[in-house]
Protein backbone atom coordinates (compact mmCIF):
# COMPACT_ATOMS: atom_id res chain seq x y z
CA UNK A 1 0.00 0.00 0.00
CA UNK A 2 1.26 3.45 -0.84
CA UNK A 3 0.01 6.99 -0.46
CA UNK A 4 0.77 10.32 -2.04
CA UNK A 5 0.52 13.53 -0.04
CA UNK A 6 -0.62 16.67 -1.81
CA UNK A 7 0.35 20.21 -0.90
CA UNK A 8 -2.83 20.40 1.18
CA UNK A 9 -1.52 17.64 3.41
CA UNK A 10 -4.26 15.17 2.42
CA UNK A 11 -3.01 11.71 1.54
CA UNK A 12 -4.27 9.65 -1.40
CA UNK A 13 -4.91 5.94 -0.75
CA UNK A 14 -2.89 4.77 -3.72
CA UNK A 15 -3.00 1.18 -4.95
CA UNK A 16 -5.84 0.32 -2.61
CA UNK A 17 -9.40 -0.93 -3.02
CA UNK A 18 -11.78 1.28 -1.02
CA UNK A 19 -15.03 -0.20 0.23
CA UNK A 20 -18.25 1.76 0.03
CA UNK A 21 -20.56 3.76 -2.17
CA UNK A 22 -18.57 5.34 -5.00
CA UNK A 23 -20.14 8.79 -4.60
CA UNK A 24 -19.49 8.96 -0.86
CA UNK A 25 -15.93 7.66 -1.21
CA UNK A 26 -15.07 10.01 -4.08
CA UNK A 27 -16.40 12.98 -2.11
CA UNK A 28 -14.09 12.02 0.77
CA UNK A 29 -10.96 12.18 -1.39
CA UNK A 30 -8.98 15.41 -2.00
CA UNK A 31 -10.14 17.49 -4.95
CA UNK A 32 -7.90 17.82 -8.00
CA UNK A 33 -5.85 14.75 -7.14
CA UNK A 34 -6.50 12.30 -10.00
CA UNK A 35 -5.04 12.27 -13.54
CA UNK A 36 -7.50 9.89 -15.20
CA UNK A 37 -10.78 8.19 -14.36
CA UNK A 38 -11.99 5.01 -16.02
CA UNK A 39 -15.64 4.37 -15.22
CA UNK A 40 -17.67 1.28 -16.06
CA UNK A 41 -20.97 2.24 -14.39
CA UNK A 42 -24.09 0.05 -14.14
CA UNK A 43 -25.70 -0.28 -17.57
CA UNK A 44 -29.30 -0.36 -16.30
CA UNK A 45 -30.07 -3.19 -18.73
CA UNK A 46 -33.75 -3.39 -17.78
CA UNK A 47 -33.84 -7.15 -18.26
CA UNK A 48 -37.26 -8.78 -17.96
CA UNK A 49 -36.87 -12.35 -16.77
CA UNK A 50 -34.19 -14.90 -17.65
CA UNK A 51 -32.56 -15.23 -21.06
CA UNK A 52 -32.19 -18.76 -22.48
CA UNK A 53 -30.18 -20.32 -25.29
CA UNK A 54 -31.82 -22.47 -27.99
CA UNK A 55 -30.97 -25.57 -25.90
CA UNK A 56 -32.94 -23.95 -23.04
CA UNK A 57 -29.87 -23.39 -20.88
CA UNK A 58 -29.91 -20.08 -19.00
CA UNK A 59 -27.56 -17.29 -20.10
CA UNK A 60 -25.44 -15.85 -17.28
CA UNK A 61 -26.58 -12.28 -17.96
CA UNK A 62 -26.35 -9.09 -15.90
CA UNK A 63 -29.24 -9.35 -13.45
CA UNK A 64 -27.46 -8.29 -10.26
CA UNK A 65 -29.09 -5.87 -7.84
CA UNK A 66 -26.46 -3.20 -8.50
CA UNK A 67 -27.66 -2.91 -12.11
CA UNK A 68 -31.31 -2.41 -11.22
CA UNK A 69 -32.91 1.04 -11.09
CA UNK A 70 -36.61 1.72 -10.67
CA UNK A 71 -36.76 4.35 -13.43
CA UNK A 72 -34.71 6.38 -15.86
CA UNK A 73 -35.09 9.36 -13.55
CA UNK A 74 -33.48 7.45 -10.68
CA UNK A 75 -30.66 6.28 -12.95
CA UNK A 76 -30.07 9.79 -14.30
CA UNK A 77 -29.91 11.19 -10.75
CA UNK A 78 -27.33 8.55 -9.82
CA UNK A 79 -25.34 9.35 -12.98
CA UNK A 80 -25.29 13.09 -12.32
CA UNK A 81 -24.09 12.57 -8.76
CA UNK A 82 -21.23 10.23 -9.52
CA UNK A 83 -20.10 12.35 -12.49
CA UNK A 84 -20.02 15.48 -10.29
CA UNK A 85 -17.94 13.63 -7.69
CA UNK A 86 -15.60 12.34 -10.41
CA UNK A 87 -15.09 15.75 -12.02
CA UNK A 88 -14.24 17.26 -8.64
CA UNK A 89 -11.43 14.71 -8.24
CA UNK A 90 -9.80 15.36 -11.62
CA UNK A 91 -6.80 17.62 -11.95
CA UNK A 92 -7.33 20.66 -14.25
CA UNK A 93 -5.77 18.72 -17.14
CA UNK A 94 -7.37 15.42 -16.19
CA UNK A 95 -9.67 13.28 -18.32
CA UNK A 96 -12.27 10.55 -18.02
CA UNK A 97 -13.28 7.44 -19.95
CA UNK A 98 -16.78 6.05 -19.54
CA UNK A 99 -17.93 2.79 -21.13
CA UNK A 100 -21.50 1.71 -21.69
CA UNK A 101 -24.00 0.00 -23.96
CA UNK A 102 -26.94 1.32 -25.93
CA UNK A 103 -29.01 1.01 -22.75
CA UNK A 104 -27.21 3.83 -20.96
CA UNK A 105 -24.37 5.48 -22.87
CA UNK A 106 -26.52 8.18 -24.50
CA UNK A 107 -28.01 9.22 -21.17
CA UNK A 108 -24.54 9.22 -19.59
CA UNK A 109 -23.10 11.26 -22.47
CA UNK A 110 -25.72 13.97 -22.08
CA UNK A 111 -25.09 14.11 -18.33
CA UNK A 112 -21.35 14.44 -18.97
CA UNK A 113 -21.88 17.47 -21.18
CA UNK A 114 -24.29 18.98 -18.66
CA UNK A 115 -21.65 18.49 -15.94
CA UNK A 116 -19.03 20.45 -17.89
CA UNK A 117 -16.89 17.68 -19.37
CA UNK A 118 -15.50 18.37 -22.86
CA UNK A 119 -16.00 15.53 -25.35
CA UNK A 120 -12.82 14.39 -27.13
CA UNK A 121 -13.82 11.15 -28.85
CA UNK A 122 -16.32 8.37 -28.75
CA UNK A 123 -14.72 4.99 -29.36
CA UNK A 124 -16.51 1.90 -30.60
CA UNK A 125 -15.15 -1.25 -28.99
CA UNK A 126 -16.12 -3.89 -31.56
CA UNK A 127 -16.04 -7.30 -29.96
CA UNK A 128 -14.34 -9.89 -32.12
CA UNK A 129 -16.21 -12.67 -30.27
CA UNK A 130 -19.59 -11.23 -29.14
CA UNK A 131 -22.33 -13.22 -27.48
CA UNK A 132 -24.85 -14.40 -30.12
CA UNK A 133 -28.38 -13.03 -30.22
CA UNK A 134 -30.34 -16.08 -29.06
CA UNK A 135 -33.89 -14.86 -29.67
CA UNK A 136 -33.23 -13.67 -33.22
CA UNK A 137 -35.35 -10.55 -32.78
CA UNK A 138 -32.56 -7.97 -32.90
CA UNK A 139 -29.10 -7.48 -34.39
CA UNK A 140 -26.30 -9.22 -32.54
CA UNK A 141 -25.03 -6.66 -30.03
CA UNK A 142 -21.36 -6.72 -31.04
CA UNK A 143 -20.01 -3.46 -29.60
CA UNK A 144 -19.88 -1.11 -26.65
CA UNK A 145 -19.24 2.62 -26.72
CA UNK A 146 -16.60 4.52 -24.79
CA UNK A 147 -16.63 8.29 -24.28
CA UNK A 148 -13.31 10.06 -23.72
CA UNK A 149 -13.64 13.57 -22.31
CA UNK A 150 -11.41 16.14 -20.65
CA UNK A 151 -12.34 17.85 -17.40
CA UNK A 152 -12.79 21.20 -19.17
CA UNK A 153 -12.66 22.56 -22.70
CA UNK A 154 -9.34 24.25 -21.89
CA UNK A 155 -7.74 21.16 -20.31
CA UNK A 156 -4.35 20.17 -21.71
CA UNK A 157 -5.17 16.48 -21.56
CA UNK A 158 -2.65 13.68 -22.13
CA UNK A 159 -2.71 11.97 -25.51
CA UNK A 160 0.26 9.80 -26.46
CA UNK A 161 -0.38 9.85 -30.20
CA UNK A 162 2.95 8.34 -31.25
CA UNK A 163 2.71 5.54 -28.68
CA UNK A 164 -0.74 4.57 -29.97
CA UNK A 165 0.52 4.68 -33.54
CA UNK A 166 3.41 2.39 -32.60
CA UNK A 167 0.95 0.07 -30.84
CA UNK A 168 -1.01 -0.08 -34.11
CA UNK A 169 1.96 -1.17 -36.24
CA UNK A 170 2.81 2.34 -37.38
CA UNK A 171 -0.71 3.25 -38.50
CA UNK A 172 -2.70 6.09 -36.96
CA UNK A 173 -5.10 4.67 -34.35
CA UNK A 174 -8.75 4.92 -35.31
CA UNK A 175 -11.80 5.27 -33.08
CA UNK A 176 -13.05 1.74 -33.73
CA UNK A 177 -11.18 -0.87 -31.73
CA UNK A 178 -11.51 -4.57 -32.49
CA UNK A 179 -10.70 -6.49 -29.31
CA UNK A 180 -12.04 -9.77 -27.88
CA UNK A 181 -14.28 -9.92 -24.83
CA UNK A 182 -12.84 -11.33 -21.65
CA UNK A 183 -12.64 -15.14 -21.91
CA UNK A 184 -10.38 -18.07 -21.09
CA UNK A 185 -7.74 -17.76 -18.40
CA UNK A 186 -8.36 -14.02 -18.05
CA UNK A 187 -11.98 -14.51 -16.99
CA UNK A 188 -12.13 -14.71 -13.21
CA UNK A 189 -14.29 -17.47 -11.71
CA UNK A 190 -15.85 -17.76 -8.27
CA UNK A 191 -15.85 -20.79 -5.97
CA UNK A 192 -18.67 -22.34 -8.01
CA UNK A 193 -16.75 -22.02 -11.27
CA UNK A 194 -19.06 -19.26 -12.51
CA UNK A 195 -18.11 -15.77 -13.67
CA UNK A 196 -16.84 -13.72 -10.74
CA UNK A 197 -18.26 -10.62 -12.46
CA UNK A 198 -20.69 -10.51 -15.40
CA UNK A 199 -19.11 -7.51 -17.14
CA UNK A 200 -15.37 -8.02 -16.54
CA UNK A 201 -13.49 -5.98 -19.14
CA UNK A 202 -10.49 -7.37 -21.05
CA UNK A 203 -7.03 -6.17 -20.05
CA UNK A 204 -6.31 -5.30 -23.69
CA UNK A 205 -8.93 -2.54 -23.55
CA UNK A 206 -7.48 -0.94 -20.42
CA UNK A 207 -3.93 -1.33 -21.74
CA UNK A 208 -4.80 0.71 -24.81
CA UNK A 209 -6.56 3.40 -22.75
CA UNK A 210 -3.75 3.80 -20.23
CA UNK A 211 -1.03 3.82 -22.88
CA UNK A 212 -3.00 6.44 -24.82
CA UNK A 213 -3.93 8.85 -22.04
CA UNK A 214 -1.60 8.46 -19.05
CA UNK A 215 2.07 8.51 -18.12
CA UNK A 216 3.94 6.26 -15.67
CA UNK A 217 3.28 7.48 -12.13
CA UNK A 218 -0.12 8.99 -13.00
CA UNK A 219 -3.04 8.33 -10.67
CA UNK A 220 -5.93 6.39 -12.24
CA UNK A 221 -9.22 6.08 -10.38
CA UNK A 222 -11.90 3.48 -11.08
CA UNK A 223 -15.12 4.19 -9.15
CA UNK A 224 -16.72 0.89 -10.26
CA UNK A 225 -13.70 -1.32 -9.66
CA UNK A 226 -15.39 -4.70 -9.95
CA UNK A 227 -12.77 -7.43 -10.16
CA UNK A 228 -9.96 -4.96 -10.72
CA UNK A 229 -9.02 -4.90 -14.40
CA UNK A 230 -8.07 -1.22 -14.18
CA UNK A 231 -5.87 -1.84 -11.16
CA UNK A 232 -4.19 -4.89 -12.68
CA UNK A 233 -3.25 -3.07 -15.89
CA UNK A 234 -2.20 0.06 -14.00
CA UNK A 235 0.12 -2.04 -11.84
CA UNK A 236 1.63 -3.68 -14.93
CA UNK A 237 2.21 -0.29 -16.57
CA UNK A 238 3.62 1.55 -13.55
CA UNK A 239 0.59 3.73 -12.90
CA UNK A 240 -0.94 4.22 -9.46
CA UNK A 241 -4.58 3.29 -9.03
CA UNK A 242 -7.45 3.86 -6.64
CA UNK A 243 -10.33 1.40 -6.78
CA UNK A 244 -13.77 1.87 -5.25
CA UNK A 245 -16.10 -1.12 -4.92
CA UNK A 246 -19.06 -1.67 -2.61
CA UNK A 247 -19.52 -5.42 -3.24
CA UNK A 248 -17.38 -7.53 -0.91
CA UNK A 249 -17.18 -10.51 -3.28
CA UNK A 250 -15.77 -8.31 -6.06
CA UNK A 251 -13.28 -6.67 -3.69
CA UNK A 252 -12.04 -10.06 -2.59
CA UNK A 253 -11.64 -11.31 -6.18
CA UNK A 254 -9.86 -8.09 -7.17
CA UNK A 255 -7.46 -8.24 -4.22
CA UNK A 256 -6.52 -11.85 -5.02
CA UNK A 257 -6.03 -10.92 -8.66
CA UNK A 258 -3.83 -7.91 -7.89
CA UNK A 259 -1.65 -10.00 -5.59
CA UNK A 260 -0.84 -12.22 -8.57
CA UNK A 261 0.02 -9.37 -10.96
CA UNK A 262 3.73 -9.08 -11.66
CA UNK A 263 5.17 -5.71 -10.70
CA UNK A 264 6.19 -3.58 -13.63
CA UNK A 265 9.71 -3.57 -15.04
CA UNK A 266 10.72 0.10 -15.11
CA UNK A 267 12.87 -0.47 -18.20
CA UNK A 268 9.79 -1.44 -20.20
CA UNK A 269 7.58 1.51 -19.32
CA UNK A 270 8.98 4.01 -21.79
CA UNK A 271 6.75 4.52 -24.81
CA UNK A 272 7.17 6.35 -28.08
CA UNK A 273 7.04 10.06 -27.31
CA UNK A 274 4.90 12.60 -29.05
CA UNK A 275 6.72 14.65 -31.66
CA UNK A 276 4.27 17.47 -30.98
CA UNK A 277 5.57 17.69 -27.42
CA UNK A 278 9.13 18.36 -28.63
CA UNK A 279 10.29 21.97 -28.98
CA UNK A 280 9.61 23.43 -32.42
CA UNK A 281 12.78 24.35 -34.30
CA UNK A 282 12.47 26.44 -37.50
CA UNK A 283 14.96 25.56 -40.22
CA UNK A 284 15.98 29.22 -40.24
CA UNK A 285 17.48 28.70 -36.79
CA UNK A 286 19.88 26.15 -38.27
CA UNK A 287 21.03 28.81 -40.75
CA UNK A 288 21.18 31.59 -38.14
CA UNK A 289 23.45 29.50 -35.96
CA UNK A 290 25.84 28.72 -38.81
CA UNK A 291 25.18 24.99 -38.77
CA UNK A 292 24.45 25.34 -42.47
CA UNK A 293 25.61 28.33 -44.52
CA UNK A 294 23.71 30.29 -47.17
CA UNK A 295 24.54 28.79 -50.56
CA UNK A 296 25.26 25.34 -49.08
CA UNK A 297 23.80 22.49 -51.10
CA UNK A 298 21.27 20.00 -49.76
CA UNK A 299 20.47 16.66 -51.41
CA UNK A 300 17.65 14.18 -51.40
CA UNK A 301 18.62 10.57 -50.80
CA UNK A 302 20.37 9.11 -53.84
CA UNK A 303 21.33 12.61 -54.99
CA UNK A 304 18.19 12.72 -57.12
CA UNK A 305 17.52 16.37 -56.33
CA UNK A 306 19.57 19.31 -55.09
CA UNK A 307 18.64 22.68 -53.59
CA UNK A 308 20.62 25.52 -52.08
CA UNK A 309 20.14 27.10 -48.65
CA UNK A 310 19.13 30.76 -48.65
CA UNK A 311 19.91 33.28 -45.94
CA UNK A 312 16.28 33.45 -44.78
CA UNK A 313 16.02 29.71 -44.17
CA UNK A 314 14.28 28.86 -47.43
CA UNK A 315 15.63 26.71 -50.28
CA UNK A 316 15.98 27.42 -53.97
CA UNK A 317 16.16 24.72 -56.60
CA UNK A 318 15.32 24.21 -60.26
CA UNK A 319 12.40 26.58 -60.87
CA UNK A 320 11.18 26.20 -57.28
CA UNK A 321 11.77 27.96 -54.01
CA UNK A 322 10.19 27.81 -50.57
CA UNK A 323 10.55 26.03 -47.26
CA UNK A 324 12.40 22.75 -46.85
CA UNK A 325 9.01 21.03 -46.92
CA UNK A 326 7.60 22.90 -49.93
CA UNK A 327 10.64 22.34 -52.15
CA UNK A 328 10.81 18.64 -51.28
CA UNK A 329 7.10 18.23 -52.03
CA UNK A 330 7.48 20.08 -55.36
CA UNK A 331 10.36 17.86 -56.47
CA UNK A 332 8.45 14.69 -55.55
CA UNK A 333 5.14 15.89 -56.96
CA UNK A 334 3.62 15.10 -53.57
CA UNK A 335 1.02 17.03 -51.54
CA UNK A 336 3.41 17.24 -48.58
CA UNK A 337 6.93 16.36 -47.51
CA UNK A 338 8.82 16.22 -44.23
CA UNK A 339 11.84 18.30 -45.22
CA UNK A 340 13.73 17.40 -42.04
CA UNK A 341 14.03 13.77 -43.10
CA UNK A 342 14.06 14.43 -46.86
CA UNK A 343 17.08 16.73 -47.12
CA UNK A 344 20.72 15.82 -46.39
CA UNK A 345 24.02 17.70 -46.36
CA UNK A 346 27.45 16.30 -47.13
CA UNK A 347 30.32 16.07 -44.64
CA UNK A 348 33.48 14.15 -45.41
CA UNK A 349 31.76 12.42 -48.29
CA UNK A 350 28.85 11.23 -46.14
CA UNK A 351 25.18 12.13 -46.49
CA UNK A 352 23.77 13.37 -43.16
CA UNK A 353 20.09 14.21 -42.61
CA UNK A 354 19.46 17.79 -41.59
CA UNK A 355 17.25 16.42 -38.79
CA UNK A 356 20.49 15.72 -36.90
CA UNK A 357 20.95 19.48 -36.59
CA UNK A 358 17.40 19.96 -35.32
CA UNK A 359 17.92 17.28 -32.67
CA UNK A 360 21.15 18.98 -31.59
CA UNK A 361 19.30 22.27 -31.07
CA UNK A 362 16.51 20.52 -29.18
CA UNK A 363 19.00 18.82 -26.87
CA UNK A 364 20.56 22.21 -26.10
CA UNK A 365 17.11 23.71 -25.42
CA UNK A 366 16.19 20.90 -23.03
CA UNK A 367 19.52 21.22 -21.22
CA UNK A 368 18.94 24.95 -20.86
CA UNK A 369 15.44 24.36 -19.45
CA UNK A 370 16.80 21.91 -16.89
CA UNK A 371 19.61 24.20 -15.78
CA UNK A 372 18.99 26.06 -12.47
CA UNK A 373 18.69 29.85 -12.67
Amino acid sequence: MTSKTKATGAALPLNQILAGDCIEVMNSLPAGSVDLIFADPPYNLQLKGDLHRPDNSRVDAVNDHWDQFSSFAVYDDFTRKWLAAARRLLKPNGAIWVIGSYHNIFRVGASMQDAGFWMLNDVIWRKSNPMPNFKGKRLTNAHETLIWASRDEASKYTFNYEALKALNDGIQMRSDWVLPICTGHERLKDDKGEKAHPTQKPESLLHRILIATTHPGDVVLDPFFGTGTTGAVAKMLGRDFIGIEREEAYRRAAAERLARVRKFDASGLETTGSKRAEPRVPFGQVVERGMLRPGEELYSLGNRYMAKVRADGTLVGNDVKGSIHQVGAAYEGAPSCNGWTYWHFKRDGKMIPIDILRQQIRAEMEAEQGRPN
